[in-house]
């Protein structure tokens, strides 16, 4: 389930996967050539409070859309940048991470199984759209290094080598881990390149996903 007026718009665009949309009066008329070019989804719609009843949100949007989950594709990390995330268990953070790697053209997340959900509604509202774009794997990231060996890895540690100081990469795995946690020592050990964001300020850490970006920005750019 998919909520919010942009979301909904760019799923609306022609992607064959939408179910149905179920939308309040006012979206339908703010949108009528879109609804129109879609007239093969079944377009429903609602008021306010059936909406309200149909979102898991406290805050419902104007519209929402059912989309079939897409079939995750094969591994393949070799010649690509994989963004590979072990336990991240905020939707939000979820959802904001899928929306980075969209932005830097990464084409595949793989998360371990205790991550949060990447279809859950929260996350895909956080993501903005870009979950329709980057496909995200349910996989164990410690044999996800040990079948690749040869693709280096770059693990996100508090205690790493200075990222400044780290070449960009067209191929490699980029591991971020739990947002309290970190990377387990057994990824840690598998991992080739301890990195770390140099730090001049008192924060103790950084947040999941603004980790993940500034690190994408270095390495990538």
């Amino acid at each position: 389930m998919a909520e919010g007026d942009k979301i909904v718009q760019e799923l609306l665009h022609g992607h064959r996967d939408v179910k149905a949309v179920y939308a309040t009066r006012s979206w339908l008329l703010d949108h009528r050539e879109l609804a129109e070019s879609a007239a093969a989804i079944d377009i429903q719609e609602v008021d306010e409070a059936v909406l309200k009843q149909l979102s898991s949100l406290s805050t419902p949007n104007r519209a929402l859309a059912l989309v079939n989950i897409p079939k995750a594709p094969a591994l393949q990390p070799e010649g690509s940048i994989t963004l590979a995330l072990e336990t991240i268990q905020d939707p939000g953070n979820m959802g904001t991470i899928i929306r980075i790697a969209d932005w830097f053209g990464i084409r595949q997340i793989v998360c371990s199984p205790d991550s949060a959900d990447a279809y859950n509604a929260k996350t895909i509202q956080a993501t903005m759209g870009s979950i329709m774009r980057v496909p995200v794997i349910v996989h164990s990231i410690t044999e996800l290094l040990d079948k690749y060996p040869k693709i280096p890895s770059y693990a996100a540690t508090l205690h790493g080598d200075n990222i400044v100081h780290t070449k960009t990469i067209r191929e490699g795995i980029i591991l971020i881990g739990n947002e309290s946690r970190g990377l387990s020592e057994e990824v840690l050990k598998r991992s080739s390149h301890h990195i770390t964001i140099p730090r001049t300020g008192q924060a103790e850490s950084l947040n999941a996903a603004v980790a993940a970006g500034i690190i994408c920005g270095r390495l990538l750019i």
